[in-house]
């Protein structure tokens, strides 16, 4: 395994780096779908997106590590409810079974998670669990 560069360019953009999950390259081993970041004119680092696949695995990460660590099944309703709202925002339910998903994760069912998500946009007669 390569050693992540050393170039400033890489250390400014490591925590931006490891919240979206992309892994700097060095240049000369750059694949033509990475992106090349230049620096004073000179090819500095490559960036290796993540696949999509992963993207909702690190928006659930992510909602861990917000909330102290716990495991989302943990969680109470409304910390639970707040989690389905960020993930909404991120746009964690336009993954295919996002819900599915989600729902697993945090220990409740596809029609809580679908409540959640209907009482968050003012929908009337919606109960939560």
């Amino acid at each position: 395994m390569t050693e992540q560069p050393q170039h400033p360019l890489a250390a400014a953009l490591k925590p931006l780096l490891d919240a979206i999950g992309a892994t700097p390259v060095p240049v000369d081993e750059a694949k033509p779908e990475d992106v090349v970041l230049e620096w004073e004119g000179e090819r500095a680092l490559a960036v290796r997106l993540p696949h999509l696949s992963s993207a909702l695995d690190r928006l659930l990460a992510e909602m861990t590590r917000q909330f102290d660590g716990r495991p989302l099944a943990e969680l109470d309703r409304s910390e639970k409810q707040r989690v389905v709202a960020l993930l909404e925002e991120r746009g964690a339910f336009t993954v295919r079974h996002g819900v599915e998903t989600v729902a697993t994760a945090l220990g409740v069912s596809r029609f809580t998670v679908y409540n959640y998500l209907n009482r968050q946009d003012g929908s009337p007669g919606t109960t939560s669990k």
